[in-house]
């Protein structure tokens, strides 16, 4: 990643980190993505909860709506990955 993007990457960071509540993150989100992007998200956050909670792949499309190859990566980040689980768990 070039030096610009990572510049450009962290201030995406730092956003996230100086919102202070649910009405100013909506209104960030609300800003920076289009309704289908947000929508994508979404589906993406649920999928890896339903997972974390113990669905199984099929339960999970039934609810979300996602494709099988966009459970796929979830799936793969809620098992090696470290973002969804620490936000995720016991919610």
């Amino acid at each position: 990643m070039s030096k610009i993007k990572e510049d450009e990457l962290n201030d995406l960071y730092d956003s996230f980190i100086k919102i202070k509540d649910r009405e100013a993150c909506k209104e960030f989100l609300s800003d920076l993505l289009t309704s289908q992007e947000l929508e994508a998200l979404t589906s993406r956050l649920h999928a890896a909860k339903l997972l974390i909670n113990g669905e199984t792949y099929q339960q999970v499309i039934n609810k979300t709506n996602i494709s099988s190859a966009t459970l796929a990566r979830v799936s793969k980040c809620v098992k090696n990955g470290k973002g969804y689980n620490s936000i995720l768990k016991d919610k």
